[in-house]
Parts: structure tokens; sequence; C-alpha cells
């Protein structure tokens, strides 16, 4: 079975998950429903999404797979909409799905690949906002998270489309929360440092250490701590936390490095 009962963090509370297929977003769906919630879990890949779901349900979670393309304001509204019929309140969100073009010199970088950061994960957390928040409003609140980065506070060379959404992102945070934290909903942001998902594993042994050489604790973060981080400002102990931007990056913006 998965977990306690006594004491879960988000015992009962039904929590959407978008970018679920994998990374943080997989590690997310895991932790919530071991935390006890109904989690809906949504991207593009049916298959993985599947997988996930049966995983948490054979560990005595519920989990709904629901593939989604965050960029479309109809999938959005659908994947909100079949939140409500399978559960019939929507809690939290997770707003994680992200994607962008490979490093590439700003005036070398297509047109296309700069709308596409911005149509998944600028567009994406709007349309999230926009239909999560009315379906949180209907049951009085909710908490809702969206995924920046480190990248959202500072510059990262050959990435202007991604640098662009995540600081993007962090400025949407903050409106959302001015306008609805009086009705109930919170709204936050995480900024996540190097994280060990697929892009970094991918790498060999030394170029990971040269990554984690910038990070005060030494060492590349994990899934699991930023799905903590997370956990906790969806559930009821973070109460008096909106509009603000939670570094989960062991040290690495205290350093300036």
């Amino acid at each position: 079975m998965i977990g306690d009962s006594r004491g879960r963090l988000l015992e009962g509370k039904v929590i959407i998950v978008t970018g679920a297929s994998r990374g943080i977003g997989a590690a997310a769906a895991r932790a919530f429903a071991a935390e006890g919630a109904s989690v809906v879990l949504a991207a593009r890949s049916a298959e993985l999404l599947q997988s996930i779901a049966d995983e948490i349900g054979a560990g005595g979670g519920q989990a709904l797979a629901v593939p989604v393309d965050v960029s479309d304001p109809a999938s959005v509204e659908s994947l909100v909409r079949r939140t409500l019929d399978a559960f019939g309140r929507l809690d939290g969100a997770f707003n994680n799905a992200a994607d962008g073009p490979p490093p590439t010199p700003l005036a070398d970088l297509p047109v296309e690949g700069f709308d596409h950061a911005l149509a998944v994960n600028l567009r994406g957390t709007f349309l999230c906002l926009k239909y999560e928040i009315p379906a949180m409003l209907a049951t009085g609140g909710g908490s809702i998270v969206n995924m920046s980065s480190t990248a959202g506070l500072r510059g990262v060379p050959g990435l202007a489309g991604y640098v662009s959404s995540k600081h993007g992102i962090l400025g949407l945070t903050k409106v959302a929360a001015l306008d609805y934290g009086k009705q109930g909903v919170r709204v936050n942001a995480v900024t996540p440092g190097p994280i060990l998902t697929d892009r970094l594993a991918a790498l060999d042994e030394s170029q990971r250490e040269r990554i984690s050489a910038f990070v005060p604790l030494g060492r590349l973060g994990q899934p699991e701590e930023v799905a903590a981080t997370v956990a906790w400002l969806l559930s009821d102990r973070s109460t008096f936390v909106t509009g603000a931007a939670i570094s989960v990056d062991g040290g690495r913006m205290a350093s300036g490095a």
C-alpha cells in the first residue's frame, strides 16, 4: 500500500500534474499519491502516462492518465473537465510541462523554435491557470505550483526561448497570486537548479561533476527533492505562502555562480 493514511500531506486532495510522463513530473505524481492525493497525470505520451498511473494504482493509490497538449486551449479545458468528471473537484495543480530547442545562439535560433518554447512553457502555463483556477474557485480554493527554473532568474547563453518562457512564468505566477489570493487560490513557483533528470543523466560522469562543482551542496539535485517541495506548497502546511518563487537548487543562486 502507498504510505500511511495518518497525517499524509495531501490526504483527500485531487491534483493535476502536467509533464507527468517522466522526470520531475513523474516523481511528483508518485510523491503526491504517496501523500494521499488522487492524481491526474497529463502529458502527450498516453503510453508512458498509463504506465505510471498503473504503477500508482498497484501501490494502492488513485491515478488517472489524460493525454494533453498544454499549448491547446481545448485540450487543457478537457483535462480539467475530465478531472472534475472523475473526482468531482480540483484542489491542486503542478504545472510542470516544458519543452524547448537545443542550445543555439539567439540570432541563429529559428523563429519556430522560439515560438515552440513559449507555446509549451509560457502559453501552456497560462492555459493551465486559466482553466484550473475556476475549477478551484467552485469548491472554495486550492493551490497551484508553476514550474520555472533558475533560468527564470538569470540569463543562460543559447537558451533564448527557454529563458524567456521561464521568466514569463514567474510573472504569471505573481499576477495569478494577486488576482485570486482573497478567493482562496494560492499560486507559487519553484525554480530548480541542476536536477538529475534524463538530460543530465545522459552526460558522462566528468560532465556531471563539472556541473556539480557550481552547486554549493556539491551535487546534483534529485527529482524527488523538487517533488517534496512542490508537495509542501500544495499542502495545507503552506497556507500563508503565495506569489513566491522557491529555489530548489542546492544554493546555486545564492552563490551567484
